[in-house]
């Protein structure tokens, strides 16, 4: 397990404390996104709900310019990279936010460190055609997460031949060696299970519920369930109505060694997670 005395990770300029959990607060600036697609385009409005998120506890904003939800298309590294460029030279320049750039574009990786971002967030963990290569050029932390096919068609009768906690142990142990093998150094990477990315409910409750087998990895994990389909399935509500159980699997993620988590209602999550540390600690 990472040493809690020490556990810290240098981003940029900025060094984040993971002596605790943490809370990344999600900002999308696409207009297909599945649950605040549009919402955040324009660079003002983008500001400014990243300003919200910073002020309820934030203490990293994650800027995305493709959408990832089930059945979305890719975007073009250009279009991809003027949705973003903007917002990340705002929040960096006004706000002095800690920035993390959901992406698995080459173009888009470099550009965003020569911004200021401090963290780079890749759902298909540098598998693209020179990501690794720019990743390790950028000097910045990465977030490697484990999925299962492509958006557009990793949850059409997602299957395993093994449980799947083993899967995605294999899968990030074998990229994270990769990548180190590449020289990108192991205390500049994360890594990220990938909830909802080839993964069916069952599939996703299961691995929630045996995620401390994760920690073998002795990296920090990063989650991500924020208002996801899981929560949609298990409840039956609509997007709009997932807070509470979203509340309920941030806790849960806590107790099993998350130390980062990617949400969209922040201040609530900030909540759940520093009540679930003061239990887990016997202490605020």
């Amino acid at each position: 397990m990472m040493n809690e005395t020490s556990a810290s990770l240098m981003c940029g300029r900025h060094r984040l404390d993971l002596s605790y959990p943490r809370v990344m607060g999600i900002l999308n600036v696409t207009p297909d996104s599945f649950s605040d697609g549009g919402r955040h385009v324009a660079r003002d409005d983008a500001l400014r709900h990243a300003e919200r998120m910073l002020a309820e506890g934030a203490a990293i904003i994650d800027v995305g310019g493709e959408s990832t939800r089930p059945g979305a298309e890719p975007v073009s590294s250009a279009d991809e990279l003027e949705r973003v460029a903007p917002v990340v030279e705002a929040l960096v320049r006004e706000l002095d936010a800690l920035v993390s750039v959901d992406t698995s574009c080459p173009v888009v990786m470099r550009e965003a460190a020569a911004l200021g971002a401090g963290m780079l967030n890749d759902v298909r963990a540098l598998e693209h055609e020179g990501a690794l290569t720019a990743a390790v050029g950028t000097g910045l932390p990465v977030c490697v997460m484990h999925r299962q096919g492509e958006p557009r068609d990793m949850q059409e009768a997602p299957r395993y031949d093994v449980p799947v906690e083993d899967a995605v142990f294999d899968y990030l142990a074998t990229r994270v060696a990769q990548c180190e093998a590449a020289g990108l150094r192991r205390e500049r990477l994360l890594v990220d299970p990938g909830f909802g990315f080839g993964k069916s409910v069952e599939h996703n409750l299961r691995l929630l519920n045996r995620m401390e087998r994760l920690a073998q990895l002795d990296l920090p994990l990063l989650v991500g369930m924020s208002r996801k389909s899981m929560i949609g399935k298990v409840l039956a509500r609509p997007v709009e109505e997932r807070l509470s159980g979203g509340l309920a699997l941030t806790a849960l993620a806590v107790e099993r060694g998350a130390k980062i988590l990617r949400v969209h209602d922040v201040g609530p999550n900030v909540d759940a997670v520093n009540m679930t540390w003061a239990v887990l600690k016997e202490g605020c």
